[in-house]
């Protein structure tokens, strides 16, 4: 890893200084990207920790049933974050901030505009839709509470999650830490609080971990408009960027065109995972339980590959921004390097611990051996899917979407659900786990064929 590249803490214009080895740069973005990820999942285990140890497993079982419902409503907005942070990165490439805010404004206004939606509609028809996923008859009362109150709070979550993709679109990763830990850190006081009722406040039940969630997303937004404001960020919540706050149809195009596919297939994972939950619950509260578990678990080592494909097409949509398309390669070969060690790493670790780990979810034995045996079937192809995410992030970087999304969508729809749903019927609930290797292994070896044989030959320029 001896290639170099400009730092991404400024526009990757011409320098006169000697650039910084290219394995450290990503290292100085990805580092307090992966610590953010870990506090967002963080704030979700911790509710969860509380509600099985406080409560019992039937709230965890509760609260889980809801994660693939949030999946699917903020799908559309971590597309548009995917969309807006290329642009953002292009535009800040090339040192246009008023084309950043044009950007970011154009996008929050589309995104509130939908968060509505959600909290209206999901508030309304949060009972139907939890009998329609065939949530168990022993935890349906409280799962409708659960999801009520947190499709309510959708507006705020998606701002959040926009913001945090926009801000890492200019080169910025260590914001989006410092506001999540000030929302981890909320929540880890307000949770116990409303389970026990410390300080006269009501007992909620199941329902605590949900207004927690709502209470840290409003004080991490509020402390993050002051911060951006005292730092003179370049997406500060100033006159200069709300006034960009409106759906202007001539950005939301270029947002949308790279934003919906990603949407698109975020929301057919969503499906996805609703349909394997359904598998799952068919199976009773106790696999519920262990489908929450793992999906807490797989989430923490997803986060560094993840995090590395998002480190990877930053950099990617700066070097094109600044004219140094040359640089692509090389960011490549960088972040397969580092998915191999870090999220290997990451898996080697929980296979070691996997006993322990999954004890600070779960109390009851049967559950917790049922949970470390589906959790050993999945866990491996976790470095696989960390490779195809970086090949798909490349691509997207240069505005190349349709073919990164066609090949996660076949992979999901052909290959996912068909395997959980032949496997579950020849050998049980294992039948679902093992779809998750299946189609991270697809997606792995179609995507890098994709950017080795055609993508890594085409001429690769600006959008913005």
């Amino acid at each position: 890893m001896t290639e170099t590249i400009e730092t991404a803490k400024a526009p990757l214009q011409a320098s006169t200084k000697p650039a910084k080895p290219l394995w450290r740069t990503f290292l100085v973005f990805l580092t307090p990207m992966m610590l953010a990820n870990v506090l967002q999942s963080l704030s979700g285990t911790i509710n969860n920790v509380f509600l099985g140890h406080m409560i019992g497993v039937e709230a965890l079982a509760a609260a889980t049933v809801f994660f693939p419902v949030m999946f699917f409503f903020i799908a559309f907005v971590m597309g548009l974050g995917a969309g807006a942070s290329i642009l953002i990165g292009q535009a800040y490439g090339k040192g246009d901030h008023e084309r950043v805010r044009a950007i970011a404004g154009a996008t929050m206004a589309l995104s509130l505009i939908f968060g509505v939606i959600v909290a209206v509609f999901g508030g309304i028809y949060a009972s139907e839709l939890m009998h329609w996923l065939q949530t168990p008859a022993d935890i349906v009362d409280e799962a409708v509470k659960y999801a009520r109150i947190m499709m309510i709070t959708m507006p705020a979550f998606f701002i959040f999650i926009l913001f945090t993709s926009m801000l890492r679109g200019v080169g910025d990763s260590v914001t989006p830490l410092w506001t999540l830990a000030f929302s981890t850190f909320i929540g880890l006081i307000v949770t116990p609080a409303l389970i026990e009722g410390w300080f006269g406040l009501p007992q909620l039940g199941v329902a605590s971990a949900a207004v927690a969630s709502l209470v840290s997303m409003v004080f991490a937004l509020i402390w993050l408009g002051w911060y951006l404001l005292r730092k003179k960020h370049p997406l500060a919540p100033t006159s200069a960027l709300l006034s960009r706050v409106r759906l202007d149809p001539k950005v939301l195009g270029l947002v949308l065109r790279l934003g919906v596919p990603t949407g698109i297939q975020m929301v057919i994972m969503a499906i996805a995972e609703l349909a394997l939950l359904g598998m799952a619950n068919g199976y009773g509260s106790n696999a519920t339980a262990a489908y929450g578990a793992i999906n807490q678990i797989l989430a923490y080592v997803q986060f560094p590959a993840m995090s590395i494909g998002i480190a990877a097409s930053i950099l990617g949509a700066q070097a094109i921004g600044a004219g140094r398309s040359h640089q692509l390669g090389a960011i490549t070969r960088t972040a397969l390097l580092l998915n191999a060690i870090i999220t290997g790493g990451g898996v080697l670790a929980v296979y070691l611990l996997s006993g322990p780990i999954v004890a600070m979810f779960i109390t009851d034995p049967p559950v917790i051996e049922l949970t470390q045996y589906l959790l050993h079937i999945v866990l491996w192809s976790t470095v696989m899917f960390g490779m195809a995410v970086v090949f798909s992030s490349m691509m997207r970087s240069s505005g190349t979407v349709l073919a990164p999304t066609a090949i996660a969508i076949f992979s999901i729809v052909a290959v996912e659900v068909p395997v959980a749903m032949y496997l579950s019927r020849e050998i049980g609930i294992s039948g679902v786990w093992w779809a998750y290797p299946s189609a991270f292994c697809a997606m792995f070896v179609l995507q890098g064929s994709f950017y080795m044989l055609v993508w890594r030959k085409k001429a690769i320029r600006a959008l913005v």
